[in-house]
């Protein structure tokens, strides 16, 4: 009879989960209204199959490199990413050095970091200037993060970069920079998370003098009276009144298998889903970027939420109602469906597939963290302008363009490392750009030890660095009549190309030269492959690119 009533018990107990479950799902997927910011009207609708209307714009399959200012207040304390999270996981190395620089978390929290960012020497036109000497076809600038600071005037966000920290409008300024260095803009919005992102601000520490004293996640506006944030409401930047996701209290690391709002995550309420809408609606209609970024699986909020799909229609039909009904913009989110593939640009984190994508896709990386760290600077751990180009040159044979953020100190400059690996960069563009601007991926990408090892990438983030590019790598790409085949570093010996015997390419040669150098190129094409005779002249050792015109 116990195990009977025991099993009853849990029957029961499972149906009211079932149900309580289900009426969570049908509140949380309602849609956001439209009262305050309402979507334009025009060719796409909130739909997946709308939005597969989309075409990837020539201009941005032409540009092929863009640089990235991934930068806010957590590069304040120069501690590496994801600090407003990690800085409440007592015992950890963000933990500690916050204690020690700002004082206990449960007396000041991640508000007091925001509020010790001035960008007191931050120079947008300086700074982007160089980026497009360097190379870069676009820039993008971070218009918020987890850590869910708006860094422009928001009229949904009183927690902005007007108001708090370095009271100026951020977006503003990086927008006019790109303005007069004549590049697409680009902003990437993050924000979406940050309901379990910031999660680990309900902690308390488990043992020493603070012992189950709460950190300052769950602080209300009331409790400002007489402080520095008097007036401006916690719970709109932590957004934490609300039940932990399952394994928050146990693991700083669960957030990562809940980024699609399952496995356990706590579900956003819709007031927060409504204000994430109105806040990205306000800064499109602001600013209206060329690309737009989402650091989220699919659209942000999906499928919790209709917000997501109803930003990307109005951005895509705004977009269009400004460029004479021809569809110009460029959205990116992240592990997509074949489906959604369709719908938007594929962007990989620091990763490259392993093979040539039907689609536009693009990767984002950085020479470091994604938020300063003076560690890597200090143990010069930055990647080499060789990696950067020859990451680029690989992703370009793909079909694929490189985001590279180059992390920005808190006080808004750039550290003498990063210019010099920008510098370097820079002196390989001069002599090779025409061979990555403009042009489409050939019949094959590449020949080489790591082009010809089976290795089939699933959805190919965080993949980079897994091996490494050699002399015996060579990747291919074409521009009308134009072959261009870039050997990855200075050859010791002839080259042999594959690829190009006359049993698989029968298309005639007329000539081959190296790029940057006048040397006449010896060569003979034979019927297994095409010999090129090592040259004299190395004009960068980065990669030498030979051109070969038919």
């Amino acid at each position: 009879m116990y195990k009977k009533n025991k099993r009853n018990q849990l029957f029961t107990a499972l149906c009211i989960l079932c149900a309580s479950f289900l009426q969570a799902q049908q509140k949380y997927q309602s849609p956001v209204t439209e009262n305050t910011e309402k979507v334009a009207s025009g060719k796409f609708k909130p739909t997946w199959e709308s939005l597969q209307q989309y075409k990837t714009p020539e201009w941005f399959r032409n540009a092929k490199f863009g640089i990235w200012a991934h930068w806010g207040p957590q590069c304040q304390p120069e501690q590496g990413d994801w600090y407003g999270r990690f800085m409440y996981d007592e015992g950890g190395a963000q933990y500690k050095w916050h204690v020690e620089h700002y004082g206990h978390p449960s007396k000041a929290g991640f508000k007091e970091v925001i509020k010790d960012w001035k960008a007191e020497n931050w120079d947008p036109e300086k700074i982007v200037a160089l980026y497009k000497r360097v190379g870069a076809q676009y820039f993008f600038a971070m218009a918020n993060h987890h850590d869910n600071l708006d860094l422009w005037n928001s009229k949904y966000q009183a927690w902005n970069s007007t108001k708090v920290g370095p009271k100026k409008d951020i977006i503003s300024g990086w927008a006019a920079a790109a303005k007069k260095q004549g590049l697409p803009f680009g902003l990437s919005v993050h924000a979406a998370h940050a309901w379990t992102w910031f999660e680990t601000s309900q902690r308390s520490d488990k043992k020493g003098p603070y012992a189950g004293i709460p950190y300052d996640g769950k602080l209300t506006k009331k409790d400002g009276i007489g402080t520095w944030w008097e007036g401006l409401d916690p719970q709109a930047l932590y957004a934490q009144n609300h039940p932990l996701s399952a394994g928050s209290e146990q693991s700083i690391t669960s957030l990562w298998g809940q980024w699609n709002w399952d496995n356990g995550a706590s579900i956003p309420s819709v007031e927060y889903c409504e204000n994430f809408y109105n806040r990205t609606m306000d800064l499109i209609n602001t600013y209206k970027p060329e690309l737009l970024y989402f650091d989220d699986t699919g659209l942000p909020l999906y499928p919790v939420s209709d917000a997501g799909l109803k930003i990307a229609a109005h951005y895509y039909n705004t977009n269009m109602a400004a460029h004479d009904n021809k569809l110009e913009a460029v959205l990116f989110g992240k592990v997509l469906t074949p489906e959604q593939k369709k719908c938007m640009v594929w962007d990989v984190e620091r990763g490259v597939p392993d093979q040539i994508q039907n689609e536009a896709w693009q990767t984002c990386t950085c020479i470091g963290d994604w938020h300063y760290s003076r560690a890597i600077y200090d143990n010069n751990g930055y990647k080499s302008a060789k990696t950067v180009v020859q990451m680029l040159i690989d992703i370009v044979s793909k079909n694929g363009n490189l985001l590279l953020n180059i992390p920005v100190r808190g006080d808004g400059s750039i550290d003498d490392k990063e210019i010099a690996i920008l510098e370097e960069i820079a002196k390989w563009m001069d002599v090779n750009k025409e061979s990555i601007f403009d042009t489409r991926p050939w019949k094959v990408f590449g020949e080489g030890p790591i082009a010809e090892t089976s290795n089939p990438i699933k959805d190919a983030g965080f993949n980079e660095g897994k091996a490494s590019l050699t002399e015996k790598d060579i990747r291919f790409n074409q521009k009308g009549n134009l072959l261009y085949v870039s050997v990855m570093g200075a050859p010791s010996e002839d080259i042999i190309v594959k690829s190009l015997g006359k049993a698989k390419e029968n298309r005639k040669i007329k000539s081959i030269k190296v790029l940057g150098s006048n040397e006449k190129i010896s060569w003979k094409q034979n019927n297994d492959s095409l010999a090129i005779a090592k040259p004299k002249v190395i004009p960068n050792a980065i990669a030498v690119v030979f051109k070969i015109q038919y």
